[in-house]
């Protein structure tokens, strides 16, 4: 009598094992299809994490005093994202959509600290981005 409560018992440990898990969904990567890096030595200037205009990279390429003509991007379906560092080095290590839409853009620097900041700028596509870093984008 005792024996087939063990076996149901058994039974649903097993049945539940062998059961798929969900797993989470796992994050789409994102190409970062250019870069533009740099060195500004005001600590206070603008970082935005992403610009989603040409009117406002523009703007920040003119307050770093960034060299050059400001690049061409298609905003109707690029963005523009960016990381920063103390460090003497730096670039963009991964972008990643996840699947509620938000954009994580990782970089990764050396730590040996400097005055100013060192930048890098990617164009990464737009497509199902609703937010970056879990932050909402600029509407400008």
């Amino acid at each position: 009598m005792v024996r087939l409560p063990v076996y149901i018992l058994v039974a649903l440990i097993i049945l539940l094992a062998a059961s798929p898990e969900r797993a989470p969904a796992q994050a789409k990567k994102v190409e970062v299809m250019k870069t533009w890096s740099g060195s500004i030595d005001d600590d206070k200037a603008d970082k935005p994490e992403c610009i989603v205009t040409a009117k406002k990279l523009e703007e920040v390429w003119k307050a770093w005093k960034v060299a050059g003509e400001v690049p061409k991007v298609d905003f109707t379906k690029d963005m523009v994202v960016a990381v920063y560092s103390s460090g003497s080095k730096l670039s963009i290590a991964s972008a990643r959509l996840d699947d509620k839409g938000n954009l994580e853009v990782l970089g990764l620097g050396t730590r040996d600290f400097r005055p100013g900041f060192r930048y890098v700028l990617g164009i990464v596509s737009k497509e199902g981005v609703k937010t970056i870093n879990k932050k909402a984008l600029p509407k400008e």
